[in-house]
């Protein structure tokens, strides 16, 4: 799956969800989940999404450095523009 760009296996997508669960982001977690039971190809995130991943990557597991990367980057850019 494409998330922000960023191609994701659907074990780490699989973590993604379990972790948005863990900080609270129920809505965000189930999305991830049925865009895998559904084979989506290509999930857009919004912004307030894209911040939850970004919190649960301190410390990206194998397969989701990448995707904290290009989220870290966009956050950095959001912030110089006041976005």
């Amino acid at each position: 799956m494409m998330l922000a760009g960023v191609t994701v296996t659907d074990s780490a997508v699989g973590i993604l969800a379990r972790s948005a669960r863990l900080v609270g982001a129920d809505k965000l977690g189930r999305r991830l989940e049925r865009a895998l039971e559904d084979h989506v190809a290509l999930l857009a995130l919004t912004v307030d999404e894209r911040s939850v991943i970004l919190s649960t990557l301190d410390d990206p597991p194998a397969g989701l450095a990448e995707l904290r990367d290009v989220l870290m980057n966009e956050h950095r850019w959001r912030e110089v523009h006041r976005l």
